[in-house]
């Protein structure tokens, strides 16, 4: 017959709670009066977090299975090992003693862990939950120090580190349905009015970027060699809701790490898009975007028939630069042109009509500017989607502010600190956990998320199963 060590109990959470009581009574008495309140604080918090991980290690330990075999998923294991073990819990580590099972040379199962919703065969869910948030918000070593200064968890900088791949490994094999889910839990606020969509693009420094070889090409084509040769351009969505007077009342955001033109982002933008007008079909939708072409490919070609709008902030900097070629850059005449023509075109009805009439003025001046003619056919090519004033009116949005610092936000803020450089794996970990974090998502994306941990396990009884050879020691 097979032995098996008995395993070893936890702490009875009841001494840990008298000792609790007994060591805040001795705080208290009035012969030991509080002298540094910071110094009395970290005391009760750490009484207090001992007595907790004593209660949090007494109660897994009662979840484990001490069967000769179990079943999972119709796969019989059978009992292999007793040995204890380190958890990270919210309050600290803790070491718990648990049965692990084995199916022909297959790894071991621990269902203790898959009971309890273990992550990653090291965090309680808890602790998963707070140090994943926290990663999405700062790098690893900022959350290492902020959980030392917090002094409760001690997990290393690397453990942290290896987080957002993980997550995004779990996340991204459910993606489809998970997202499905996420869109039925968001609610349109019944103020709405506009629905606007918005994408755009920034630049992220790349590991495998192919930075060496973009550099040798540059090198041999006499092309500059510095600058970000090992970025690609990472892709941002928004959907956000407006008031009939224009005021914003919510945004979804969305991030994708780099990807062949966009296409996950534009599929999960055109999703949400498509529930938020099941949910209110009278909604006005508003697409809004610079004026990159893959852009407004998307929006006007794959969306439902809209307003088009082109930001109005870009196309303020594209006709800045075309005064700037015609009268000299920063040149007083240059600057009282901009300010006279830009307020035509935001304000005035065919405003835009009268920018390009103004501009292939200043072209047929200069022939052999190129670049005021590339300009000039911006305007041209972008006409139908700069009627401002007729947004303005309607009291529609005419910027991509939202887009611009979904961007800024989502990207740049967490991942494009110095020395950064991102692989796929771990970088859309990040992204989407901030674009759970920002939409107001993240509580229900996480519950998505745990349950992936858990795992119901069957105990099947000792008739007909042969043990495996005693094993000596088996207490670690």
């Amino acid at each position: 017959m097979e032995v098996c060590q008995p395993l070893a109990k936890a702490a009875n959470p009841c001494h840990a709670l008298e000792q609790l009581e007994l060591m805040l009574t001795r705080l208290r008495q009035h012969h030991n009066p509080i002298r540094h309140f910071e110094d009395y604080e970290n005391e009760v918090h750490a009484l207090f977090a001992q007595a907790e991980r004593e209660v949090l290690a007494n109660d897994l330990a009662s979840l484990d299975v001490d069967a000769p075999a179990i079943e999972l998923n119709g796969t019989c294991y059978h009992r292999a090992l007793c040995c204890s073990a380190t958890y990270q819990s919210a309050v600290g580590p803790i070491r718990v003693a648990r049965t692990l099972y084995r199916h022909d040379k297959e790894p071991c199962i621990v269902p203790m862990e898959l009971k309890a919703g273990i992550v990653e065969g090291f965090w309680t869910p808890r602790a998963a939950k707070q140090v994943i948030w926290m990663v999405a918000q700062m790098p690893p070593g900022e959350a290492k120090s902020l959980l030392d200064l917090m002094g409760n968890m001690t997990p290393s900088e690397s453990a942290l580190a290896r987080l957002p791949r993980q997550f995004n490994e779990q996340w991204e094999q459910r993606r489809e349905p998970f997202e499905c889910l996420l869109r039925e839990s968001i609610k349109v606020p019944e103020e709405a009015a506009t629905v606007a969509a918005s994408l755009d693009g920034v630049m992220l420094p790349m590991k495998d970027g192919k930075r060496q070889e973009k550099r040798e090409k540059n090198k041999s084509e006499g092309k500059r060699t510095r600058g970000p040769a090992g970025c690609q351009e990472a892709s941002c969505g928004t959907l956000s809701f407006y008031d009939v007077q224009g005021e914003r009342l919510s945004t979804i955001r969305m991030g994708r790490m780099p990807e062949s033109k966009k296409v996950t982002l534009k599929k999960s933008l055109a999703d949400l898009l498509d529930e938020a007008l099941r949910q209110k079909p009278g909604l006005s939708l508003l697409k809004v975007a610079d004026g990159a072409k893959d852009n407004w490919t998307y929006l006007a070609n794959e969306l439902p028939e809209g307003h088009e709008i082109v930001d109005f902030y870009h196309a303020a900097e594209h006709l800045k630069k075309a005064f700037d070629l015609s009268y000299g850059e920063n040149s007083a005449k240059s600057r009282e042109k901009f300010t006279t023509y830009r307020h035509i075109l935001k304000e005035e009805p065919a405003g835009v009509e009268k920018v390009i009439k103004a501009l292939a003025y200043q072209h047929k001046q200069h022939p052999r500017r190129s670049k005021l003619k590339t300009e000039l056919e911006y305007f041209r090519n972008n006409r139908a989607r700069m009627n401002y004033a007729e947004h303005l009116s309607h009291k529609l949005p005419i910027g991509s502010g939202v887009i611009e610092a979904a961007c800024k936000t989502l990207v740049t803020q967490r991942m494009k600190c110095s020395g950064m450089r991102w692989r796929h794996p771990g970088g859309q970990g990040v992204l989407t956990l901030r674009s759970l974090i920002q939409s107001g998502l993240f509580d229900n994306g996480w519950k998505l998320l745990a349950v992936t941990y858990c795992a119901k396990i069957t105990e099947v009884g000792s008739k007909n199963i042969i043990p495996f050879p005693v094993q000596k020691n088996n207490i670690v």
